[in-house]
């Protein structure tokens, strides 16, 4: 208590007094003398140790603003770190009272310290107090590597759960990987039943055709699963749809056709695969199968069907760039109509084919060949129906057809899904419609139409299934014929298979069969009348040679 009650009376006094040497001039005499040694005598201490002179700084700090200070009692110098950690220096005298002496006993610490002498004048020029160094400034190294290692372990930390992600996904994508290849394997009934060849002197070309003639038609897949795909190199993308992308490319120096669907489409392309490997499936105008396969791209599996390529594209490209004659049309219309009657058209025996129901039937499903005839793709979503069984197999894809081609009874919801012939008779409406598309194309009287879809003029360009109900269903509207086609004989029959065709009523339209055989009396008609307009032109331009000669005789 009495420790801090000096301390804080010679604090006091020297804030008053405003630093530590402050002298004046002794009463009666010249002598300068300090107020401290007047405190002294003023306590009855007479014996008072020799006056020396102290260097003084700052001079503010000092009487007259001098540089040195008189002391009996020692001299003091200071090291004072500020609170910016800049280092300040003070010089001075000492006192005889008790913060004096306690400043004489202040320990060194990081923020000040301290020297005092007594025994020569200004000796407290040469003290060099040193105040400890922050344990930052000696440290310095293991402290910044304390600090990197703080700052590097959530770095390392996050890589290895990064590492430990990339990891689990790759053996997620290799797991997956491998449960398609055993799906198919499964789907496929195993290696044995692949039919490989080595593409050789023989064209994929030739194998197809050869296949389509011969009356196997066995639909398995010429090229070896599971390797082909790193024998194909994508060349351009082609088209793109609901299920993925379509990619020209290049096996053997022979074009392909590359349907690739996303992991996410998985049951379209078994349901696929699954159906272009039904025995008896190859025909001539039904899109040829080569081979399916799995693959990573860019870190993403694919699917891919390896189909036949077909320059022209399809129906729905082709009618938009070519006019046709009346031949030409019933070529299309005939092709495709036989591909259908393939499709459902059951064939019995140990190794038979089931009858097969399209469900998607528009005319971009359907492709051009370079011979001017149609064949019919992406069985997807196709019904298969096996009559001695009584199996009718939807598959798991739960999609459904193009909304602009659905019969009224789809849109309706009055379908019996238990019945097979409800979907043939769907194909039957929806091929109706492409009937009328490529009529629309053919020349009759100089005239022809530009290329629209059905309902073009009733339905916005992507119909909702409300809008279709209403115009199809509750209003019962269909694509208008043109009142010219009833001038044409061909287009006039044409209009009235076509009415018929897409009856509201689905056991009044036509059997496929049926239909065939139409067409193919239509054709022939337009063959013939093409060739006696050949003929025709060909007696005229004799005729007038003759003439000629007569005229020049």
């Amino acid at each position: 208590m009495n420790f801090t009650f000096f301390l804080l009376k010679y604090l006091n006094m020297k804030r008053e007094r405003g630093n530590f040497g402050l002298y004046t001039k002794r009463r009666g005499s010249g002598e300068d003398i300090s107020d401290d040694e007047d405190d002294l005598k003023m306590m009855n201490l007479t014996d008072l140790p020799p006056l020396i002179n102290c260097t003084c700084y700052p001079p503010s700090k000092c009487a007259h603003n001098r540089d040195y200070c008189e002391s009996r009692y020692g001299c003091f110098k200071v090291l004072i770190v500020e609170y910016n950690r800049e280092e300040r220096t003070q010089w001075g005298c000492n006192s005889p009272d008790v913060g004096a002496r306690m400043l004489c006993t202040i320990q060194d610490s990081h923020v000040v310290a301290v020297g005092c002498c007594k025994n020569v004048s200004r000796c407290n020029s040469f003290l060099t107090p040193k105040r400890i160094p922050y344990p930052a400034a000696e440290s310095h190294a293991p402290t910044n590597g304390l600090d990197l290692v703080l700052i590097l372990v959530p770095f390392v930390f996050l890589f290895i759960v990064l590492g430990i992600i990339i990891l689990l996904c790759k053996y997620r994508h290799q797991k997956k990987m491998s449960e398609l290849s055993q799906r198919e394997n499964l789907l496929l009934g195993g290696h044995n039943e692949l039919r490989a060849q080595q593409v050789g002197d023989t064209t994929l070309r030739e194998m197809l055709d050869e296949s389509c003639t011969s009356g196997s038609g066995s639909g398995l897949p010429f090229l070896v699963q599971q390797t082909v795909a790193r024998q194909v190199h994508l060349v351009d993308c082609i088209g793109k749809g609901r299920y993925g992308e379509v990619w020209k490319g290049k096996y053997h120096g022979e074009n392909v056709a590359v349907k690739i669907f996303l992991s996410r489409d998985e049951s379209s392309w078994i349901r696929e695969t699954e159906i272009y490997n039904t025995c008896l499936l190859r025909h001539e105008n039904i899109l040829g199968y080569f081979a399916s396969d799995m693959t990573s791209r860019n870190s993403c599996t694919q699917l891919w069907l390896i189909m036949q390529y077909h320059e022209k594209g399809s129906l729905y490209d082709y009618l938009q760039n070519n006019t046709l004659d009346h031949e030409s049309m019933l070529r299309l219309m005939h092709s495709a109509c036989a591909g259908l009657v393939h499709l459902h058209t059951e064939i019995m025996g140990n190794r038979g084919k089931p009858a097969i129901a399209h469900r998607d039937i528009k005319s971009k499903n359907i492709l051009v060949k370079v011979n001017g005839t149609a064949c019919i793709a992406d069985l997807g979503l196709a019904v298969l129906h096996k009559c001695e069984e009584n199996y009718l197999d939807l598959g798991s894809n739960n999609k459904v057809g193009t909304k602009r081609y659905m019969a009224p009874e789809l849109l309706d919801e009055t379908l019996n899904p238990e019945f097979f012939d409800s979907f043939k008779c769907v194909d039957i409406y929806a091929f109706s419609l492409v009937l009328w598309e490529i009529a629309r194309r053919c020349y009759t009287q100089g005239i022809v139409e530009e290329y629209q879809p059905p309902f073009w003029d009733m339905v916005p360009s992507d119909p909702s299934f409300e809008d279709m109900r209403r115009v199809v269903v509750i209003e019962q509207y269909r694509p208008v014929i043109p009142n010219r086609w009833s001038s044409d004989t061909i287009l006039s029959q044409l209009s009235r298979v076509m009415r018929e065709c897409w009856n509201q009523r689905p056991k009044a339209r036509l059997t496929v069969l049926r239909l065939k055989k139409t067409l193919h009396k239509l054709w022939e008609d337009a063959q013939d009348d093409k060739l006696i307009e050949k003929n025709s032109l060909k007696y005229k331009l004799m005729s007038e040679k003759i003439i000629e000669k007569m005229v020049d005789v």
